[in-house]
């Protein structure tokens, strides 16, 4: 099966929900100034792959067969604080290209992006107060603690280069899995669902979450592998992924503080970087990270194995099946 079509797959599932999302979505943060707007509207062109929301949908239809407004609305406060995130990451990682395009703070600098994360920020409060989602609301500031604390974690380890894999291993699951998880629980939770359901939609989000994110990490070697040409994007910005740090655990003395001081002194250097590469695809820190990727998928297919079978349920499967399978 390949990638494009399982991704469509998983979307027919949920089809009239996304299309009406995408109506409802813009309607969230409207605004009468008019740079403001202007923002907004271009912010929302670069919808991604639109995996949060479809979460929202596909489990809300998994527990109760259908979903309500109140779905919708989680999947709009999800959307509006992942897209928030965004904006601000790009600010924090001086990043100009956000999905192929240019980022906001690229085009509007770095003081209008961040107000523009702020009021998306806003809008998720007020949207989940407006109509007593406190619950809802409760989730979504749980996952954006953590993905801060992820981030701060992450950023004070990449200072010293000392991120082993069980440091990591928080990092990615504060940042990534910490949201994927919530977007399961706000579904779940939308349609009222019984604590053990609960608990299987946040283990299962939790999972795969885990299994994005390092699939994400193994992208930049797969290309490589693929293409010989080093892109090396999160060697270039010192983030110490899984393949690498797996790489240095096992490469000699020698290799090992040559590894290092390419990340701390030639991340600009192709040549170096592809060094690099090339040592961490011998060492297997690829096959290594591509077998954590592995047994995370298998968790998270085992806690949605706890909801019965249905067409929504196969969607799942279909979603997970891309996450793990996909090449961009």
């Amino acid at each position: 099966m390949s990638t494009a079509r399982n991704k469509m797959k998983f979307q027919f599932a949920i089809k009239s929900e996304l299309d009406k999302f995408d109506k409802i979505f813009p309607k969230a943060f409207s605004s009468k100034v008019a740079l403001l707007n202007l923002i907004l509207r271009y912010a929302i062109k670069q919808k991604g792959k639109r995996i949060r929301p479809a979460l929202v949908f596909l489990i809300s239809k998994c527990i109760a067969g259908e979903v309500n407004d109140r779905t919708y609305r989680g999947a709009t406060l999800v959307e509006l604080m992942h897209t928030a995130t965004l904006v601000h990451d790009d600010v924090v990682d001086e990043s100009f290209v956000r999905r192929s395009k240019f980022s906001i703070n690229a085009l509007w600098k770095n003081k209008i992006a961040i107000l523009i994360g702020d009021y998306m920020l806003s809008r998720v409060l007020l949207l989940a107060v407006d109509h007593g989602d406190h619950e809802l609301l409760g989730h979504i500031s749980q996952s954006v603690q953590k993905m801060s604390e992820g981030e701060l974690l992450q950023i004070e380890k990449a200072r010293k280069l000392d991120i082993d894999e069980k440091i990591y291993t928080e990092i990615i699951s504060k940042k990534t899995a910490s949201l994927i998880s919530t977007c399961c629980i706000i579904g779940a939770s939308s349609v009222n669902a019984d604590e053990d359901q609960l608990e299987s939609a946040k283990k299962f989000g939790f999972n795969l979450g885990m299994a994005f994110q390092i699939k994400d990490d193994l992208l930049d070697y797969q290309n490589f592998g693929e293409s010989g040409k080093p892109s090396g994007i999160d060697v270039k910005e010192q983030k110490l992924t899984l393949p690498l740090i797996y790489a240095l655990n096992t490469a000699s003395f020698g290799d090992k503080r040559k590894m290092i001081r390419i990340v701390k002194n030639k991340k600009d250097d192709p040549k170096s970087i592809s060094w690099l590469m090339e040592k961490v695809l011998e060492l297997g820190g690829m096959d290594y990270s591509k077998k954590v990727m592995d047994k995370y998928e298998n968790q998270a297919i085992l806690h949605l194995g706890q909801f019965p079978e249905s067409e929504s349920k196969k969607a799942l499967l279909q979603l997970v099946e891309f996450v793990v399978k996909r090449n961009l």
